[in-house]
């Protein structure tokens, strides 16, 4: 992609300046690079890279959380391979929050187990634990604790929700303490 400037010169003519942005392509490649020399199951999960080149690179662990040192070293790998004489920019390499949504494959995998809250296109909401993701599908297990009307004992019901990818608006990880 490639922005056109035109700074007046003095005499009132204009001149074409030309400035590319960074690609994303470019950062893709820079940080698989170093996450794949790393080797401890590290993975990317974003890159945005704004009209004003910053750049934030968002990566996880399978094996729990992302390091400082792993970030450094992504870090690194792409200011190194960027060359700041051509493109000005500001670079951040970060792991994702808690509390955001999730956005590739890896991060379904990492939460089997763990307690997530789904919300499909129609804007249903299901709370429960993620038990599986396989060829794109999540599948949920609800337990609700219901009166039973005749004996009066509590009971748990349990659900099992398969969706795919597509009819999923977002899943976020649970937090509890």
């Amino acid at each position: 992609m490639r922005i056109y400037l035109y700074i007046k010169k003095q005499e009132g003519t204009k001149v074409p300046s030309f400035f590319s942005m960074i690609s994303k392509k470019e950062i893709f490649k820079l940080a698989n690079e170093r996450i794949h020399e790393i080797g401890n199951g590290n993975y990317l999960v974003d890159i945005n890279i704004t009209s004003k080149n910053s750049i934030i690179v968002e990566m996880d662990n399978l094996h729990g959380g992302v390091s400082i040192n792993d970030c450094v070293s992504v870090s690194r790998n792409i200011e190194h391979n960027l060359d700041r004489e051509v493109e000005d920019f500001d670079l951040k390499v970060t792991s994702p929050g808690l509390d955001k949504p999730f956005k590739v494959e890896q991060q379904y995998l990492k939460n089997i187990g763990k307690k997530v809250s789904l919300i499909a296109l129609d804007n249903a909401t299901i709370d429960g634990e993620l038990i599986e993701f396989k060829n794109n599908r999540v599948k949920i297990r609800e337990l609700n604790i219901i009166k039973n009307q005749k004996t009066r004992k509590k009971e748990t019901i349990e659900k099992i929700h398969v969706f795919s990818l597509e009819e999923i608006k977002e899943v976020k990880l649970i937090i509890s303490f």
